[in-house]
């Protein structure tokens, strides 16, 4: 099981780390303050409009599209780490969720008419997506709760329901939502539901308001509340074809959550760096912050849980690559809960060591905390993915008995 990188993602590698170092860093919080500080922040700055054009020119755009850079997944998964470690970088190499799971979604499943219309211009960053599957009103945790219907009406589909956390649809270029919703309330609980294509500006998509996030609005992407009242839609809107939202969220969500994993991984790299900065330089009761209480065995333990859900993430990865997300999911499951949990952890500690400064808008801590967090329940809570690890454990060692072993 080789989990290093290759060749060409070792160079692209290089060039990710330069660019987020001598590109990003040097303006990011000043950036994102001033976006904070707008009357209007729902905008795109000109900034970043121009480090996303130096970014495509360089090469560095859509790398985590197997087709479009040529990367495997352990290859991208080293280069999201990486990102992970800015808050700016995965909008700048147009890397940024839910548009990647959204562009990856269309690839596989997309007609060519929604791949020309939709895929293109999100590949290209021209335009923007949404992602609306959780529900303000049942326990998301189990699609199967899902009430908004997506209801085929001779050569149209007509959706209705309200939806919530639709990460990207404050966004100014958002252009497109995907809605997943119940179609055959009478199939198998996995063949009901479909994913659906939504113009934003479609009639009856109504963004009821933009949900805070520990106080935050996270402009310019945001997660809104989504009411949809008889939006009726040609029946090629249908991504796939009817039935099928299952299959497509679990072909979504595997290299999605690797994504995720390495973000964090690369989070809790960064908070550790500053942890240590500023343990080493700052004195208290005359010492440095190093030498007292416990905080050279939280140093350790955090480089100790670093490096093993690095190893158990890549390979999730590895198995992505080389056997299909089907083999890996209880690994894909074991780094949802392992990998935020951790940069959570750490990210706490990072803030504990710099007093007052560590929740201040200052230092990218706070901001990285709360992604973190959110991390804990997107994609499925600590919870589900648990019962899923415990359940394949436990189908492993019955095969195990009977067998004899």
């Amino acid at each position: 099981m080789d989990l290093s990188v290759s060749p060409r993602a070792r160079a692209v590698l290089e060039q990710v780390e330069r660019f987020i170092h001598e590109r990003i860093l040097p303006i990011e919080a000043e950036l994102i303050q001033r976006q904070r500080a707008l009357p209007d922040p729902w905008v795109v700055l000109p900034e970043i409009d121009a480090l996303c054009a130096e970014a495509r020119s360089a090469g560095l755009w859509n790398l985590f599209l197997p087709s479009e850079s040529g990367l495997s997944v352990v290859d991208y998964a080293h280069i999201a780490e990486r990102m992970g470690r800015s808050l700016l970088a995965p909008e700048v190499f147009n890397c940024n969720a839910p548009d990647t799971g959204n562009m990856e979604v269309l690839e596989r499943y997309g007609s060519a008419e929604q791949k020309e219309r939709y895929l293109a211009p999100l590949l290209r960053g021209e335009l923007r997506s949404a992602f609306c599957m959780t529900e303000p009103a049942v326990a998301s945790s189990d699609a199967t709760n899902m009430q908004a219907t997506a209801e085929i009406d001779g050569d149209h589909v007509v959706l209705n329901g309200r939806k919530w956390w639709s990460t990207g649809v404050g966004h100014p270029r958002c252009g497109v939502l995907i809605f997943m919703g119940l179609t055959f309330p009478e199939a198998h609980r996995h063949a009901r539901h479909s994913m659906v294509l939504v113009p934003r500006d479609a009639p009856g998509v109504e963004v009821v308001r933009m949900l805070r996030v520990f106080g935050d609005e996270d402009p310019p992407y945001g997660h809104g509340e989504v009411q949809f009242t008889n939006v009726r839609l040609p029946r090629s809107a249908f991504i796939a074809g009817p039935g099928r939202g299952f299959e497509i969220a679990q072909g979504r969500l595997g290299p999605g959550r690797i994504h995720h994993c390495m973000r964090c991984i690369g989070a809790a790299e960064r908070a550790l760096a500053l942890l240590c900065d500023r343990a080493s330089d700052r004195v208290a009761f005359g010492k440095p912050l190093v030498n007292l209480g416990g905080n050279r065995d939280i140093i350790a333990d955090a480089r100790i849980r670093i490096e093993m859900a690095r190893l158990l993430t890549l390979k999730a990865a590895w198995l992505i690559d080389h056997e299909g997300v089907s083999s890996a999911l209880s690994e894909i499951s074991a780094i949802k809960v392992v990998a935020p949990t951790l940069a959570c952890d750490i990210i706490d500690q990072a803030i504990q060591v710099h007093g007052g400064l560590g929740v201040s808008d200052d230092l990218p801590l706070a901001a990285m905390y709360a992604q973190a967090r959110i991390l804990r329940l997107a994609d499925g809570p600590d919870e589900v993915h648990r019962g899923l690890v415990a359940r394949v454990e436990l189908a492993r060692q019955a095969e195990r008995r009977s067998e004899g072993r």
